[in-house]
């Protein structure tokens, strides 16, 4: 006869799996913001430029370059930072697709959820 102790001693591992999976699965939800993120920080430089370039002919050069020069080094650095956001997301969303495919070895049960 099962009592509701036994009960609750045979969902915990299940109880377990569905946490993990839970939490893999967040994990790589913030992974895929990440890249969002990146993304959009990477697409500002790209249109401040295309700005300045739509509208040089209603500037000279030499009198706009004391704020030409550290508008180009702040782009430089976003893009740098977005690059980074961007290959740093990719690695940790592969990862997590790794874990994840393992999971769904380990635990074929689980494997039905996933697909």
């Amino acid at each position: 006869m099962s009592t509701p102790e036994n009960a609750e001693r045979d969902t915990t591992p299940e109880v377990i799996l569905l946490n993990e999976l839970q939490l893999l699965l967040s994990e790589k939800r913030t992974s895929l913001s990440t890249l969002r993120t990146g993304i959009a920080i990477f697409a500002f430089p790209l249109s401040v430029l295309s700005v300045l370039i739509a509208t040089s002919r209603s500037y000279e050069l030499r009198d706009v370059m004391p704020l030409l020069v550290p508008l180009v080094v702040l782009n430089l650095a976003l893009t740098a930072l977005a690059t980074y956001l961007i290959v740093h997301a990719m690695r940790r969303i592969r990862h997590y697709n790794q874990v994840i495919d393992e999971f769904k070895r380990r635990h074929s049960q689980l494997a039905k959820l996933l697909d």
